[in-house]
């Protein structure tokens, strides 16, 4: 990856805050690159961006080409015309609307942001020539190749009670083309809805990113190696898939017990048939990529070892134990993808869980940096390879990720006692304000790239956890509110990137008057006998 030594936070958009219970693309987005920029970070990392149904997460998504409509700023659409203000007070007045500026209400935003959204849609005339029509039939021609299918999919998974595509009557399920001719027909309202909210996104998000940029601000995205069972991917393209002839998943994706869940993770994804793919050159592959970097600078894979070995659950288990590894595309995948999109792929490897020689090999063949999570370096002694001391140039390093529980929480309430011992010698601490020995544990650390989850850098507990896995409901809906982030965080922030060489450019010290007028009295107060 072409990036010097720097830093910068991990946060969904969906944590921002904002008045309509969920983070968009509105102001608040713009006012959080304005402080990451003015700290001196580099990078913002994010979730995968694609749309969330149950569960809520965004790593089982109904299309890995399309983006999230929560995330769409409907302060935006007023400014520019797309959505009248009466129809959003109308919208505002509604039983369903809520906004807790805590956490996001996904079955509110359902019930009150998506009908809103479509009645904008039906109410958007792309008949009249201008500027704004001309930008949406050029949008839909350019993502024809994904856009028309998941349209389509959409409007029949509404028109069937939101059921899965493989619940759906057989000529559906099955993709007849006279049916499919005639629902587009007859759904064309419904199409119509779900591309116009695909070109808001793309456009409010090209916008954000453009600005980010301007502010010297790095996207880092998040590709989820598999996609979801019922996405528009598995119901397009079915023969990339171990599909049975019924079109039933033979088997499906999990990992096998762990340090997180003792019957392991039945993530029920379907499996690619890697054979397939290579016979057609990994085209399906090779187009999500580039799909998913034109919307980010860097993207994270998570599951990479996936790509070494996945482990393959029979479908109908229960649990992920009951399960095996096989042998994934390996090598030749990354070199087909290598002559489709260049060199020096800006990917990062999520290389966590059980890494063999394979999933090394692989990474380091290409230059992959990995990942090394600071919450996992105390269970053992010093040679620990997440330990500071340990890390290599070519990592990212974290205090946590939004698999783990926050930094405060870890230690107050996951950590063993040997572990918060091993951690209080190794950075002389007591173990007060722990988030931020963390954060300082990895900014000091060799690794190229540090990054921080924001609720590490709050030092909030538990109760900010992003996702628990294993847990089926309730995760991915934490926010931030404006007013945490205090001048004093900001300072912290900024003198911990530039004490460790990580800031973009070389400022003059800044110093928190207030904090050091509290240090100076601290010590005068200690030193009297």
């Amino acid at each position: 990856m072409n990036l010097d030594r720097c830093s910068g936070v991990l946060l969904h958009p969906t944590s921002l805050p904002g008045r309509y219970g969920v983070g968009t693309f509105g102001d608040e987005a713009y006012d959080w690159i304005d402080f990451l920029s003015r700290n001196q970070q580099t990078i913002w990392q994010i979730l995968p961006l694609g749309p969330t149904s149950y569960g809520d997460s965004p790593y089982q998504s109904s299309s890995t080409f399309a983006g999230n409509p929560y995330m769409i700023s409907l302060d935006k659409m007023v400014e520019q015309g797309l959505l009248s203000q009466d129809l959003l007070n109308e919208a505002l007045g509604s039983p369903q609307f809520t906004a807790n500026p805590d956490n996001v209400d996904f079955g509110a935003l359902y019930n009150w942001k998506m009908p809103l959204l479509a009645k904008a849609a039906l109410q958007f005339d792309d008949t009249v020539e201008n500027e704004q029509t001309n930008d949406y039939h050029k949008f839909c021609q350019d993502n024809k190749n994904w856009l028309d299918d998941y349209a389509l999919f959409m409007a029949l998974k509404k028109k069937f009670s939101d059921k899965a595509w493989n619940e759906w009557p057989d000529e559906y399920r099955t993709r007849k083309s006279k049916y499919l001719r005639e629902a587009r027909v007859e759904l064309k309202d419904d199409i119509k809805s779900v591309c116009f909210m695909q070109w808001i996104f793309d456009r409010q998000w090209n916008a954000l990113r453009d600005y980010a940029h301007k502010q010297g601000i790095k996207i880092v995205g998040d590709l989820p190696i598999f996609v979801a069972m019922d996405s528009a991917d598995a119901w397009t393209n079915p023969g990339l898939f171990y599909f049975d002839k019924n079109l039933v998943p033979e088997v499906v994706a999990g990992v096998p017990p762990d340090g997180f869940s003792p019957d392991g993770q039945l993530w029920g994804n379907p499996l690619y048939n890697w054979p397939k793919m290579k016979k057609n050159g990994y085209t399906w592959w090779i187009e999500r990529l580039k799909a998913a970097l034109q919307r980010q600078d860097y993207v994270r894979i998570d599951h990479f070892r996936g790509f070494a070995a996945y482990w393959s659950v029979p479908y109908g288990s229960k649990t992920a134990k009951v399960g095996k590894w096989v042998k994934g595309p390996g090598l030749d995948f990354f070199n087909a993808i290598e002559e489709a999109l260049g060199k020096d792929l800006p990917i990062i490897a999520e290389d966590l869980g059980v890494i063999t020689p394979d999933v090394v090999e692989l990474r380091d063949t290409f230059g992959f940096p990995g990942m090394k999570i600071l919450q996992f370096a105390f269970g053992s002694d010093s040679a620990n390879n997440y330990l500071p001391h340990n890390l290599n140039n070519n990592c990212v390093a974290y205090t946590g990720t939004h698999d783990n529980n926050t930094a405060r929480g870890w230690y107050e309430q996951d950590a063993e006692e040997k572990d918060k011992d091993y951690l209080r010698r190794y950075f002389s601490t007591d173990g007060w304000d722990v988030a931020w020995t963390m954060i300082r544990g990895v900014f000091s650390s060799v690794a190229k790239i540090a990054v921080v989850p924001a609720q590490d850098l709050l030092s909030l507990g538990n109760e900010a956890r992003m996702n628990c896995p294993g847990k089926a409901r309730g995760n991915w809906s934490w926010r931030f509110r404006k007013e945490m982030f205090n001048p004093h965080i900001e300072w912290r922030l900024k003198d911990v990137t530039i004490t460790y060489g990580r800031e973009r450019e070389k400022p003059e010290p800044v110093v928190d008057e207030e904090y050091q007028k509290a240090v100076e009295a601290a010590t005068k107060a200690s030193s009297k006998p």
